[in-house]
């Protein structure tokens, strides 16, 4: 692997455009990371700088690279303001026709370079797509004083959609047509959140074929690749995407110890949702203990008119005057091993939460990647136990405290006497 571009990382650019020093001015140095010896230098002297196609076999462009300028937004050079919104894996981008200009709008340099790429996105076939340009993007920001001469890469693109606008055009007073382009950042996090140079350096080799070069892609590229547009909702960068498991991550090895011990749990409560209570109750504090914090068990709800909640618990920070408690909403949900709760079910709880409370929800299954996703992305203030981490749990506690007898841990918490069944309201936890 070579040299790499790190999404979010700051690059010096250089006016003198020495490949030489890895590092200029504490900076990576964008000249060293983009060398090839035997290839032009790859610039952001403009806001779309399309390099050279070569011949391999057919007129491949190796790629584009999108310079934003977001000090400019709003001048008379750059009357438009473009959006990154790299959390959610979309750039609009501007063209570079300008106000004054005579000739047609997709006609100038860039707009004709990103026009290409758009039509070569839009290709139907993977053969085709293939050969696509991709788009690296970067935006220029402020160091050391300095509103010129360093870019932050903000990641790998694939336009969707080019739209033909008309735009004020400022101190000019009139108006101008121009491009617009929707971009699709994609997901890098198999690569660290990098790209490989060698990958833009092979697509300028006339001696490597399309499969050749994308063999040396991100995987979301390839992936791109060979399903096209219909593959962006998978493979669209999200930050939130990040700390979301995959259903098959949630889940024990097929036949294997923590595999028996989980369906044996669930075979034990199937048709109990009660007894079940109880044992989400002590799995729930053992794991918010186990974390550091300060949790009090209260009580099992009532089998009718719960409110929403199956037990109640209380978290407590600091002490006196420098602390506080929270309310502990706790779900249990003995499903199917193979089952998943969705984002609706999740939402429920949430919707009961007040100001200063959390959920917490304990499942024999998995929770789905949308229903992960959305509790991200929106924040929830909950806790999410899956079924591996159910066993997990249970299956340490029977070892610290039953001599790894599981039915005997089960046996004792389904009847611990500890933890009250009441119908108290959530907030009387508070007094206690």
């Amino acid at each position: 692997m070579g040299e790499t571009l790190r999404v979010g990382q700051v690059l010096r650019y250089a006016s003198a455009k020495d490949p030489t020093d890895p590092v200029l001015d504490g900076y990576t140095n964008f000249h060293y990371v983009t060398d090839a010896p035997g290839h032009k230098k790859a610039l952001l002297e403009s806001g779309i700088n399309g390099m050279a196609k070569v011949s391999a076999p057919g007129r491949r462009r190796p790629a584009i690279l999108i310079r934003s300028s977001p000090w400019k937004a709003g001048s008379e050079q750059t009357p438009w303001h473009d959006v990154f919104d790299m959390d959610n894996g979309h750039v609009r981008y501007f063209g570079d026709h300008k106000a004054g200009l005579t000739k047609p709008p997709g006609t100038t340099t860039g707009n004709a370079a990103l026009l290409d790429a758009f039509a070569e996105h839009q290709a139907p076939t993977p053969q085709e797509r293939a050969s696509a340009a991709p788009l690296l993007l970067f935006r220029a920001v402020s160091r050391n004083g300095k509103v010129k001469g360093f870019v932050e890469f903000c990641g790998l693109g694939v336009i969707e959609r080019a739209e033909r606008i008309v735009q004020w055009a400022g101190h000019e007073h009139t108006t101008f047509t121009n491009y617009v382009y929707d971009t699709a950042l994609v997901d890098l996090t198999a690569e660290n959140d990098q790209v490989d140079w060698d990958w833009i350096t092979a697509r300028r080799s006339p001696a490597v074929s399309d499969q050749e070069a994308l063999a040396k892609a991100p995987r979301a590229w390839r992936e791109w690749v060979k399903r096209g547009h219909s593959a962006l909702p998978r493979i669209r960068r999200r930050v939130a995407r990040a700390r979301v498991f995959k259903v098959r991550e949630q889940r024990p090895v097929p036949d294997s110890q923590r595999d028996d011990d989980l369906r044996f749990i669930y075979d034990q409560f199937e048709g109990r949702k009660h007894e079940f209570e109880a044992v989400a109750s002590a799995v729930a504090a053992r794991v918010l203990r186990g974390s550091g914090h300060g949790y009090r068990e209260g009580w099992i709800t009532r089998r009718t008119g719960d409110g929403g909640a199956d037990f109640v618990g209380r978290i407590d920070l600091g002490t006196g005057l420098a602390g506080t408690s929270l309310v502990v909403l706790g779900q249990a949900k003995c499903i199917l091993p193979d089952s998943l709760v969705s984002a609706e079910q999740i939402a429920r709880v949430v919707a009961r939460l007040r100001r200063g409370w959390i959920g917490i929800y304990v499942t024999t299954g998995a929770f789905s990647e949308p229903a992960q996703l959305e509790m991200v992305e929106d924040q929830y203030p909950i806790v999410l136990i899956n079924g591996m981490h159910l066993a997990r749990e249970l299956r340490s506690m029977a070892r610290d405290d039953h001599g790894n007898d599981l039915t005997a841990c089960l046996n004792h918490l389904r009847y611990d006497q500890d933890v009250p069944i009441t119908s108290r309201r959530p907030e009387e936890i508070l007094l206690k």
